[in-house]
């Protein structure tokens, strides 16, 4: 259905957008065969490389890529809007309403420009985002503690080591007290991405590096993947906890396995066994790549969630599309019964839809204060 979806979307563009141009016919279908061919390339990435996930091509050419399907995307929504406009003035009018080729070349400039800045802003090294929240029952002692989350960092042929490079350097700059990384850290397998999640070896922050899987660690090896985390000084969580200490206070942290696991024949997430034996009197933070199982982690007695995976929705108004995916939750903070839950915007994003507009990136440093 996703690519049946697309092809009527560009579809609709070469119609509609295209084809009216009042340009030489055999233009007119170049153009058309060249847009199909660039807005099926998850499609074309499945069938000649055995996914959609990573495909294994220059960066350069999935830079063009993602913006000529920035292109599609926005002039299909632009001449939509048009349509209904003229179609309500026409049946005013009672006439039929031509649009004017300039109409359209402004479309085009504006789509076009539009579309590289949204590929722009997605690939680029996130900005810090500061953000403070309060915890019930918090210790005197982590009162001021600074965590950074990362997460959906989608290490690919897009988000290549030179990258990797400058955004833990910008992560060891803010002098943390604990790192944590939520999921959907590669794209791709150990071998096509060894020197590029190579940078994660020099993560620092007093409490450590800690990581749990995203949906994407079990497409290319889950259990290879862990490993190699664990080799580069990632301390990887699977439905389990640690205890943070300063002098006596204790704090929780927590991590389950995510919701895609069971595809795979491996342990799903359980919230309970990863709580078990937590002392009671500390409070828990809970790492869940996923943010749609937020409820069940109040439920079971978790002061505060942290999530990704949605990418904030990438696109404001597709982010309520991608909400109602996630039970509501796509970015931000929200209350969930007693627990506060925090679904990051996301540290990069999947090279197949590397858009953001209005939905920035970011590298976010928490701030615990006690409520």
């Amino acid at each position: 259905m996703f690519h049946l979806f697309k092809a009527i979307l560009c579809f609709y563009v070469v119609a509609r957008f295209i084809y009216p141009l009042p340009w030489p016919n055999w233009l007119k279908g170049f153009l058309a065969v060249i847009l199909m061919v660039v807005f099926q390339h998850s499609l074309i990435s499945l069938l000649v490389f055995g996914t959609m996930f990573s495909p294994e091509v220059p960066r350069l050419a999935m830079i063009m890529a993602n913006w000529l399907s920035g292109f599609i995307l926005l002039t299909a929504v632009c001449q939509l809007a048009i349509d209904i406009v003229a179609s309500v003035i026409a049946a005013l009018k009672r006439r039929r309403i031509s649009i004017a080729p300039k109409l359209r070349y402004s479309v085009g400039i504006v789509t076009m420009s539009l579309a590289a800045f949204a590929v722009s802003q997605a690939i680029r090294v996130p900005p810090v985002k500061e953000v403070e929240i309060r915890i019930r029952n918090l210790p005197a002692e982590f009162d001021g503690y600074r965590m950074i989350q990362l997460t959906d960092l989608h290490i690919s042929r897009l988000f290549q080591a030179p990258w990797v490079e400058e955004t833990v350097a910008k992560a060891n700059a803010q002098n943390a007290d604990l790192i944590v990384i939520t999921g959907d850290l590669i794209d791709g397998d150990l071998q096509a991405r060894m020197r590029d999640v190579a940078p994660l070896a020099k993560l620092k922050a007093t409490d450590g590096v800690y990581t749990i899987p995203g949906n994407h660690e079990y497409y290319f090896g889950h259990d290879g993947w862990m490993a190699k985390y664990q080799e580069l000084g990632l301390k990887t969580i699977s439905n389990g906890h640690v205890l943070l200490s300063r002098g006596d206070a204790r704090l929780t942290l927590a991590g389950v396995n995510d919701v895609n696991a069971t595809r795979f024949g491996l342990e799903g997430p359980d919230v309970a066994k990863a709580l078990a034996g937590a002392p009671p009197e500390a409070p828990i933070i809970l790492l869940d790549h996923q943010p749609r199982n937020a409820r069940v982690s109040a439920q079971a007695g978790a002061d505060l969630q942290l999530s990704g995976h949605t990418h904030g929705g990438m696109i404001l108004g597709m982010d309520r599309l991608v909400a109602r995916f996630n039970n509501g939750f796509v970015s931000g903070r929200y209350d969930v019964g007693d627990m506060q839950l925090y679904v990051n915007n996301g540290t990069a994003l999947w090279i197949g839809f590397a858009l953001r507009l209005g939905v920035p990136s970011e590298l976010t440093v928490i701030t615990l204060r006690p409520a």
